[in-house]
């Protein structure tokens, strides 16, 4: 499935989420939300991503901006990895893939000649009304958080 593209209502999310809450996306309408994919819970990218959004969560608050992260990890590998990283910010647990399917992140990956099919570290920027404003598909963890905090104060 590909990518949804910006104008297009994002993909409805009703999944567990740390905390033993069910994330839901249509809950944040008012609000701007960045929804992160990435691969595995406390792998050094995905931590380094981790930690620099919730380094800046008061700025993304300040901007009244969510920031919600998801990947197929289980809610109790989140819960962990919240604990032992000391986040700020909300881990979706996607154990089933459907939600990396709609937004189109559950792609084939070719490292050292091997190839196999893993999530692809993307970045999705929603605006008030749901409506995907800005993606980072293929995203770069070094100054990341930055260009999203960036994107998400300029965005209305």
């Amino acid at each position: 499935m590909t990518m949804p593209a910006i104008g297009d209502m994002a993909p409805e999310i009703a999944q567990p989420a740390n905390g033993g809450v069910d994330f839901r996306l249509d809950d944040l309408k008012g609000k701007k939300v960045v929804l992160y994919f990435y691969p595995k819970d406390n792998t050094p990218g995905c931590t380094t991503e981790a930690k620099d959004f919730s380094a800046q969560i008061e700025a993304f608050r300040n901007s009244d901006t969510v920031i919600v992260g998801v990947s197929k990890d289980s809610v109790r590998k989140h819960e962990n990895f919240i604990a032992k990283q000391d986040l700020e910010v909300t881990l979706v647990s996607d154990e089933n893939g459907d939600l990396c399917e709609r937004y189109g992140v559950w792609q084939e990956k070719n490292m050292y000649g091997r190839r196999y099919m893993g999530i692809v570290r993307a970045t999705f920027l929603i605006d008030r009304e749901g409506r995907i404003a800005h993606i980072w598909p293929k995203v770069r963890v070094k100054g990341h958080a930055d260009d999203v905090l960036a994107a998400a104060q300029a965005l209305a």
